[in-house]
């Protein structure tokens, strides 16, 4: 009866450590929030920075993006145990609502199929019309018949 009790309690550590083991992505957040931002005044340029929290190298296959507006760029080297990589979004900043997903495929064990999405959300605001405003200047200027 020991034995078998001995030998189910190493089956069992041998399973958690088999399913533990492999690469593994942290990210420091899975949201960026661009908040309220004006269009010409900001390059759309955001970057999601991550982690191998693992024991083995993490290899991002691929990122894929919700829409054409936003392009992502991925490490094209695996990212040791202990190091870490970024995922660089570039929105391409019409103006409006920002609520898209950036959808990270790798070989992590930690997430379900390895993918994590990774989320951008704000408001780019038109910038003023400067047409407007000149011709609001040059009425004032107008000499008087």
């Amino acid at each position: 009866m020991k034995k078998l009790g001995l030998l189910a309690a190493a089956f069992l550590f041998s399973a958690l450590t088999y399913a533990q083991s492999g690469a593994k992505i942290e990210f420091k957040s899975e949201t960026i929030d661009y908040g309220s931002v004006k269009k010409g005044e900001d390059t759309g340029i955001r970057v999601f920075e991550f982690k191998n929290t693992g024991d083995q190298p993490l290899i991002i296959t691929d990122v894929k993006t919700s829409c054409g507006c936003t392009v992502p760029s991925k490490p094209k080297e695996p990212i040791m145990p202990g190091k870490t990589g970024e995922i660089e979004v570039k929105y391409n900043m019409n103006p409006g609502v920002i609520n898209k997903t950036v959808t990270v495929e790798s070989n992590a064990v930690n997430k379900t199929d390895g993918k994590v999405p990774l989320r951008i959300k704000g408001t780019v605001i038109k910038p003023e019309d400067d047409t407007k405003a000149n011709v609001m200047d040059k009425k004032k200027v107008l000499p008087r018949s």
